[in-house]
This record gives structure tokens, C-alpha cells and sequence, in this order.
């Protein structure tokens, strides 16, 4: 795969949108609500037909892809590739794990926790796809696919586009969109019609997505405060909500990832976790203990089983009214969760990343059905037969406050649930209008606020015509039903990611990362290497060898190079010195020299003084390659063994380029 040119990222100097991205975005999204409103009945009867069709005809391909994702995911965990950081080899993680966590979890599916915990066991409960309803088999078995439908899968298509885009963003400097994953397929023409029409796609995803689900969830919001308060179940209270988590989460937006997204993150995670353990202590403590992990175990006993199982010897309607509509849904969501997941995760390897997106959320989903679903079923199978079934089939927002009624404090957990609905919602509508927001810029890290804006009101003005004209059902359908084509550009994805992967891999095999400098003919002596070794020169020292040794030196190899016909840059910044030899086609080779800062080594109990001294500060000059920082310093060498460094570097990358011309 061959290394991007500089002029295809966006300047970091330079804010500015991509024009055909976010004005085909535009409109096609006002073209879509307004057909959605002026032929609501003819939408969703058209939408309804479409979707029929696919999963009628295309049921098989949904499971089988879907199938396909879950063991590619967990086969780069395990293989050598796992190793493999998302961004340079020297990166390190943005953000610790409890944030990451909480942005993973809030972004992903915690609002719909709340809307199914207690409705879909029940559902199934009361309508399995075989066998009798209302039985104890039926509980088992209701748990069984509810485990299924929110588990290991539905992250598995999450992390298929997250790690492609992280990949492909963050290590090989590629736009942090959509089009980007293709690279490798097709070149430099991802920033031509086809990516745009890629992007355009995914923010259509994301646009309908978000503004679908923000309508519904009103309905469940709604609901809480009629429990808690008595207030109307009304379209204009409906409509009031909407616009105070538009406003709420155009503020967030507007503070940025940081400052926002990350703390609404951890305050959902704490009131989730919290809510969860009042449901454990207050309900049958021992019986969802257990339960939990019998279920477990149930689901990984079932788990290929039901991967694969289109009940095609005993025909029903059941798996496409619920599996393979949520596979279309977890895949129409996927450019969203994807990207976000994405831009948290850099710096983390390849096999952190997968195994913390496939089972943290899912270890946490698994426990908050057991405790919210089991709850349920333990009530159904009880004493209080009827009173949760009647409720879902009667509305299913109520659901859960229904549950409520029947434990201790139920004004106060059905409060905190409520605020917990609110509080996913505007962290999915702000994380949504980021991720908008960063494709409609063409990628750029930090997009114009007054877009962050724009997307984000729009995401409510959406979602409120479609509440007050009707048409919400309809676009939530059209969502699922475009999911088709998107799996094949998932397919395509894996590919590309599987293609990128293995050039690395050769790569590194070929160079030999991480190494250490050996000299065939200017060997640095031992001396001059012991020298080094003790020395801690400060940055001002670094500086002037960068400019008096590494500059000639550089320049010196430059100028041989250029004679041979072959383009090649300098870069000369304030704390590194750069080569780069342009390849139309294939990887550039780079050689940077940079002045990194470190703390000179104490071993004195240093966790005892967490206050960082500025003058026990010394600075390195470490070798950059393409893959980032090699971590081993030149200081101290002369102009002819930084030059013999740079042809062992040089002679390894064009071995690389012959070996991967071979294959």
C-alpha cells in the first residue's frame, strides 16, 4: 500500500469544508424529510416493501456477513498484527481507560439499554420464534436471543469500521473518513466521486440514524415524565424535548470532545452503573446472580448456532422483524460508532482495541440485561404475571417504570432512569454531530464550530418535523433497508484492511522494527557510545546538532538521490529534520531526526514526587521512520555515520518495495 502524498490531508493551518460532501449531505437530507412528510403512508409502505424484500432474499447474506465480521475482529486480535498500534509506533493512548470505556459504551448503544432491557426479554417472553410462550424455557430462551441480538456481533460490526478508520487514519495519515478504509483498493481516487459518495452515504447513516432514534426516544422520555410527574403524553412536550437536547448537545458539541463528549461520557457510565446496582440489590439479588452466568455461558454455548441460523426448516417472520433487522440497524449505525470509536482510540494496538470494543461494552450490556430483563421474567414467573407483558404490549416505554413500580424507591429509580435517557441522548446527538462534522470537513481533526453547529441543530429540526408531520417510521425503515449496500462496503473494508496489514507486515519483517543502528563501514565506537550514553544534553544542544550535523547530512543524501531522477523533500522545523523520498505508487521513504524530551532517569523513589522539574529535562535526537520514532539516538554521531544510518534505512525500504513488488 503505498503512503499517501501530503497535498491529499488537509492543511492543519487551514479549517474549511468539503464542498460536495456537505452540500450533497445537505440535499439529500431535505430532499429525503420532505418526501418522508409529503408521502408518509407512501414512504413507509414503499421502504416497508424494500426491506421485506431484502430480508426475504438477502437473509442469508446478512447473517453470513455478519458472521464474517465477528471472526475477522477476533482473528486480528490474535494474530501478529495485534501488535500494531493505530497511529506511529511512539503514540501513546489519548485518553485512560475509564474514559475510553464510557465513550465507547454511551456511544454505541446505552440509550437503547434502556428502551430494551426490559421490553425485548419479555417480547420474546411472550412470542418466541419456536416453542411455547410463558414457559421457563421460554425465559431461558428469551435471554438466550436477547444476549445474542446486543452482544458480540453488533460490536463486531462496530469495530470492523472503527479499526479500518483508525488504521488507516492515524498510522497512515489518510482523511479520518469513511473513504479513507478504501485506500488500498483504489488510491488516490477515494478523494474523487467515489469517496464523496462514500462520505455522503455515511452521513446520511448518521444523520437518519441519530434523528430517528432521537424521535423515538422522546416517546420514552415522555413516558417517565408522565410516571414521575403527571405531564401529557403530547407531540408538543415531545417536540420541547427534542429542542432542549438539541441545545444541550449543541453545547457539548461545542466544547469538544474533551471538554464535553468525554465528561457526559463518564457521568452516564457512573448513573448506568449506579442504576444497575440498585436493580441488583433491590430485585432477586441471588436469582440474577445466577442467572447471569448461566446466561454466559447459555450464549457462547449457542453462540454459532445462532449465528447461522435462518430457521429455514421451520419457516416464520420472527428473525426478520428481529435479528436481521437489527444487523441492518447495527450496520446502518456503523459509519457513526465506527468513526467515533475511531477517533478516541488512537494509540491504542490493533488487539487492545478489538478486545476492548468486543467485550467490555458487551460484558457490561450482558449484566444490564440479566439484571433489567431478569428482573422481568422473575416478576412474569412469579406473582406478578401479566403486569410487565401488559405494559410492553400495551406501550413500550413504560416498560421499564412499569418494573419500577413494583420494587422499593420507584419514583427515585425512574427518575434517575429518566435523566439517564436524556443524558445518552445528547451524548450520542453531540458524538454524532462530531463525527458529521469531521466528514463533511474532509477529515480535518478540529472542523469549524459554526458546522459542529449546523449538524447538530440539524439532527433536531430533523427529528422534530418528522415527530409532528409523521414520516419517523418510515426514514428509521429506509435506514435499515440501505444497510444492504453497506455490508458489501464493509466487505470491501475488511479487504482493504487485510491488504494494508500485510504490507506492514512484510514491512516490518523487511526493516526489522524496532531495531537498533549497525554500521557496515563508520562503526561508532565504544567509547562515542558510552559518551552518548551519559550524556543529557538540553534542547538548546539538540537544536544546533539537528541544524550543523543532521541538515548537511540530510541534504548531502538528498542531493545524491535527486540525481538519480527521484523526487525528494527536506523538511527543516523547529524540532526535527526530515527526509522524504517521493514514489509515485509505492511507500515514500522518510527519515526524520526529531528532538524528543525525557526526563533523565531517577531511581529514588520517583512516584513520590509526582511534580515534573523542568531542569531534569534532556533531550534526544531519535530517528523517525514512516511508522514513527525507531528509539534510538544520533547525538554525538559525525556527518558521515548519520549518512551511513540513512543508507542502511534506505537500502531496507527498497528491499521492502522489491519484496512487495513481488507479491
Amino acid at each position: 500500500m503505498s503512503e499517501p502524498t501530503q497535498q491529499n490531508t488537509q492543511p492543519a493551518s487551514k479549517v474549511e469544508i468539503n464542498p460536495p460532501v456537505f452540500f450533497g449531505s445537505a440535499i439529500l437530507i431535505l430532499a429525503l424529510v420532505i418526501f418522508a412528510v409529503s408521502f408518509s403512508d407512501f414512504a413507509a409502505e414503499l421502504f416497508t416493501h424494500v426491506q421485506g424484500w431484502i430480508v426475504e432474499s438477502f437473509g442469508w447474506f446478512y447473517l453470513l456477513a455478519v458472521g464474517v465480521f465477528l471472526i475477522f475482529s477476533l482473528g486480528l486480535a490474535i494474530s501478529s498484527y495485534g501488535a500494531i498500534k493505530l497511529g506511529p509506533d511512539h503514540s501513546e493512548p489519548d485518553y485512560g481507560y475509564t474514559s475510553w470505556f464510557a465513550m465507547l459504551f454511551s456511544a454505541g448503544m446505552g440509550i437503547g439499554l434502556l428502551f430494551y432491557g426490559v421490553a425485548e426479554p419479555i417480547m420474546h417472553f411472550a412470542s418466541p420464534p419456536v416453542g411455547e410462550a410463558g414457559t421457563v424455557e421460554a425465559a431461558r430462551h428469551a435471554m438466550s436471543i436477547t444476549f445474542f441480538h446486543w452482544g458480540l456481533h453488533a460490536w463486531a460490526i462496530y469495530a470492523v469500521v472503527g479499526l479500518s478508520l483508525a488504521y488507516f487514519g492515524f498510522r497512515h495519515n489518510l482523511p479520518l473518513t469513511i473513504r479513507s478504509a478504501l485506500y488500498p483498493l483504489i488510491g488516490e481516487r477515494i478523494y474523487g466521486p467515489i469517496g464523496h459518495m462514500v462520505d455522503i452515504f455515511a452521513v446520511l447513516g448518521t444523520m437518519f440514524g441519530i434523528a430517528t432514534s432521537l424521535g423515538l426516544g422522546v416517546l420514552q422520555i415522555n413516558a417517565g415524565l408522565n410516571y414521575l410527574f403527571d405531564l401529557p403524553v403530547s407531540v408538543p412536550l415531545q417536540i420541547g424535548l427534542i429542542a432542549l437536547i438539541t441545545l444541550l448537545a449543541t453545547v457539548s458539541v461545542v466544547a469538544g470532545l474533551d471538554a464535553g463528549i468525554k465528561r457526559l461520557s463518564v457521568l452516564n457510565l457512573g448513573l448506568a452503573v449506579l442504576l444497575l446496582l440498585f436493580v441488583l440489590l433491590a430485585g432477586p439479588t441471588l436469582f440474577l446472580l445466577q442467572s447471569l452466568v448461566q446466561n454466559t455461558g447459555q450464549y457462547l454455548s449457542e453462540v454459532v448456532d445462532m449465528t447461522f441460523n435462518l430457521y429455514a426448516y421451520e419457516p416464520n417472520s420472527w428473525i426478520g422483524g428481529w435479528t436481521l433487522f437489527y444487523w441492518g440497524w447495527w450496520i446502518a449505525w456503523s459509519p457513526f460508532v465506527g468513526m467515533f470509536i475511531a477517533r478516541v482510540s488512537r494509540g491504542r494496538t490493533i488487539r487492545e482495541f478489538v478486545l476492548g470494543v468486543l467485550f467490555v461494552p458487551v460484558g457490561f450490556t450482558f449484566m444490564w440485561m440479566t439484571f433489567f430483563g431478569g428482573t422481568a421474567l422473575h416478576m412474569e414467573l412469579g406473582e406478578l404475571s401479566g403486569v410487565i407483558t401488559g405494559a410492553v404490549a400495551e406501550n413500550v416505554p413504560i416498560a421499564i417504570f412499569t418494573m419500577f413500580e413494583q420494587m422499593p424507591l420507584s419514583m427515585i429509580s425512574s427518575g434517575v432512569a429518566t435523566l439517564l435517557v436524556v443524558t445518552f441522548f445528547v451524548t450520542s446527538s453531540d458524538s454524532g454531530s462530531l463525527v458529521i462534522d469531521t466528514i463533511t470537513s474532509g477529515g480535518h481533526p478540529k472542523p469549524p464550530v459554526w458546522q459542529r453547529i449546523f449538524w447538530a441543530v440539524t439532527e433536531g429540526l430533523v427529528a422534530s418535523v418528522l415527530l409532528l408531520a409523521g414520516g419517523l417510521a418510515a426514514l428509521q425503515t429506509a435506514a435499515i433497508a440501505g444497510a444492504l449496500p453497506f455490508v458489501m462496503v464493509m466487505l470491501v473494508i475488511c479487504y482493504g484492511l487485510y491488504k494494508g496489514l500485510r504490507m506492514e507486515g512484510i514491512k516490518r519483517q523487511v526493516l526489522g522494527v524496532p531495531q537498533t543502528p549497525v554500521s557496515t563501514g563508520r562503526r561508532v565506537s565504544w567509547k562515542q557510545r558510552l559518551k552518548n550514553l551519559s550524556s543529557h544534553p538540553n534542547k538548546t544542544e539538540i537544536s544546533r546538532f539537528l541544524q550543523q550535523i543532521i541538515k548537511p547530512s540530510l541534504s548531502e543524501v538528498a542531493e545524491e538521490i535527486r540525481h538519480g531522477g527521484v523526487n525528494v523533500e527536506i523538511n527543516d522545523k523547529e524540532d526535527y529534520i526530515e527526509l522524504k523520498v517521493i514514489y509515485d505508487g509505492e511507500d515514500d521513504f522518510i527519515y526524520g531526526v526529531h528532538a524528543v524530551g525525557h526526563l533523565i532517569p531517577s531511581f529514588a523513589f520517583p512516584e513520590f514526587d509526582p511534580i515534573t522539574d523542568e531542569s531534569k529535562r534532556y533531550f534526544r535526537a531519535e530517528v523517525y521512520l514512516a511508522e514513527g520514532s525507531q528509539h534510538y539516538d544520533l547525538y554525538g554521531y559525525n556527518q558521515e555515520q548519520v549518512i551511513d544510518d540513512v543508507l542502511i534505512q534506505y537500502e531496507k525500504h527498497m528491499h521492502f518495495l522489491h519484496i512487495v513488488s513481488e507479491n
